[in-house]
């Protein structure tokens, strides 16, 4: 059970990171020009790594929220943080990776840019409101497990 609750948390405040990263850029890059906004992307690449942290976080939560299942506080916390991870993802396939797309990741220049950008920023500023929620549930939930005898 240790392992589960550590593994979760882990895994969570992984996928957290570069949530929070976006976060606090977007007030820096959200008006900056085309030549400049696209440079500042380039700072993304690789990032799509942290994805396993993402998948580490959904199964080490459903792992703990079936593992707690007999403790209706700590399984609603878990539930509710595997909930938000997954409303990440949703945000991520509706509205980021389609901004990716078109941007060819950010190297190619449609007419339509500046909407793109906007959604891509606000959709990772949602995104890493989600992500801390969920890991304040999640903590909460292994704060209030209690182990067996």
């Amino acid at each position: 059970m240790k392992v589960v609750r550590f593994l979760a948390l882990v895994f969570a405040a992984l996928a957290l990171a570069p949530a929070i990263a976006h976060l606090a850029s977007l007030p820096n890059k959200i008006d900056l020009g085309q030549v400049d906004y696209f440079i500042s992307q380039n700072v993304y690449r690789g990032w799509s790594l942290f994805g396993v942290a993402l998948i580490g976080a959904l199964l080490s939560e459903l792992a703990l929220a079936i593992a707690v299942r007999a403790q209706p506080g700590p399984l609603l916390f878990a539930g509710f943080a595997l909930l938000c991870q997954i409303g990440t993802l949703a945000i991520f396939f509706a509205f980021t990776f389609p901004a990716n797309r078109a941007t060819g990741n950010w190297t190619s220049i449609p007419v339509n840019w500046e909407n793109l950008r906007w959604q891509w920023e606000v959709s990772h500023a949602v995104s890493a409101v989600f992500a801390f929620i969920g890991f304040c549930a999640l903590a909460w939930s292994v704060l209030l497990t209690r182990d067996r005898a």
